[in-house]
């Protein structure tokens, strides 16, 4: 695999040289082995620090993919069920009509609850129990199960929320002695991350061109309704310290070498680690609910917490990841063993660095 370590570095560096990107990490396992570990730019302009392996970044929801395999791991553990309804471990869920919503519709968003509380703002966001209570109180957008529509930032705090009662636990700790600790990369996946730490983390910006939410979407859009522009994934918002140092499990704060270190971990064996045994990892990651989209209005098909199908795809049904906003991806194929992460810090609305990687992993995968 030099050949694909080498078009890999070529790539990326092609992408920083003509100003397209940044910073930007790309990390490729094969079969549980890392085969590729490329980096190229800077991390922050300003002082010129140059993006490194260990560079953390945000990369918004590519971060869901942390949470589904969180509460993969406690379902195999048997603290409860992907037909466990929400309201057993969280009776407050269970207000206005919501009481049948299950740990399945959450992971694969259609429990109705795509919507944060009217006008939340970046402080409400760091706020869990408020932020929580708020999502509890709710009236449902349709009855569970019936349809699905993108729950960008409720997927994150139900499951954490369903995590902290299953546990009594954070979810940002069971993600480390769970997932991360095992792994031997406690220190490169985050959802809060501890401030002592920002110094490691990228610093996220917007391209030139970056349209203005508001005019992206009209007034009276769902989506609007279920993220409100004071909380859309901005460069502004993704540098706050306290939006780094929260648990806001929709995202996440991660190294891309540590996220596709997780994914091959689903697919088999990394370094004697395994996260699922394989009859769970081969039901969690295949389609679980395919329909229109009630808040983007495309065509999505989700596994149990992963979207399947590479970004702007239809397919293939082996591909399993998460993709965030600005353009970053991680993702595994259970067809090749492959498990692919690109982190950057320019939020592009395009998954162009994706694109390249995917298209150089496959002529020699």
């Amino acid at each position: 695999m030099g050949d694909v370590r080498q078009r890999i570095q070529e790539a990326v560096d092609r992408l920083v040289g003509s100003g397209a990107e940044r910073g930007v990490q790309v990390a490729v396992y094969r079969h549980g082995e890392l085969v590729a570990d490329a980096v190229a730019g800077l991390a922050d302009p300003a002082t010129g620090r140059p993006v490194d392996s260990g560079t953390a970044f945000y990369t918004y929801s590519t971060g869901k993919g942390m949470t589904a395999t969180v509460v993969h791991v406690l379902v195999q553990q048997g603290l409860f069920g992907y037909d466990t309804r929400i309201a057993e471990l969280w009776p407050e869920f269970g207000a206005h009509g919501k009481e049948s919503g299950t740990v399945r519709h959450a992971l694969t968003h259609t429990l109705g609850v795509p919507g944060l509380p009217a006008g939340s703002t970046p402080e409400d966001l760091c706020d869990w129990d408020g932020i929580c209570a708020g999502i509890a109180d709710e009236e449902p957008w349709w009855e569970p199960g019936t349809a699905t529509g993108y729950h960008a930032y409720t997927f994150g705090f139900v499951l954490g929320e369903v995590v902290r009662r299953a546990t009594g636990r954070p979810i940002s700790a069971v993600l480390r002695d769970e997932v991360a600790a095992p792994l031997g990369v406690a220190d490169e996946l985050y959802f809060g991350m501890p401030v002592a730490e920002h110094g490691r983390l990228a610093r996220l910006e917007d391209p030139a061109d970056a349209p203005d939410p508001a005019q992206v979407f009209p007034p009276d859009a769902p989506f609007l309704r279920a993220a409100p522009v004071a909380v859309m994934p901005t460069a502004e918002l993704g540098n706050r310290t306290d939006v780094l140092a929260a648990d806001i499990p929709a995202g996440g704060k991660m190294t891309a070498r540590a996220i596709a270190r997780m994914y091959a971990a689903l697919l088999g064996e990394v370094d004697g680690v395994r996260l699922l045994d394989p009859d769970r990892a081969a039901e969690v990651t295949a389609p679980a609910f395919t329909g229109a989209d009630r808040l983007m209005g495309n065509e999505a098909t989700w596994a149990l917490g992963y979207a399947v199908g590479l970004p702007g795809q239809d397919g293939p049904e082996t591909v399993f990841g998460m993709a965030g906003a600005g353009g970053t991806y991680a993702y595994a194929d259970r067809a090749t063993g492959l498990a692919v992460a690109v982190a950057k810090n320019r939020l592009t609305m395009d998954f162009a660095a994706v694109e390249e990687v995917v298209r150089i992993v496959a002529a020699v995968s």
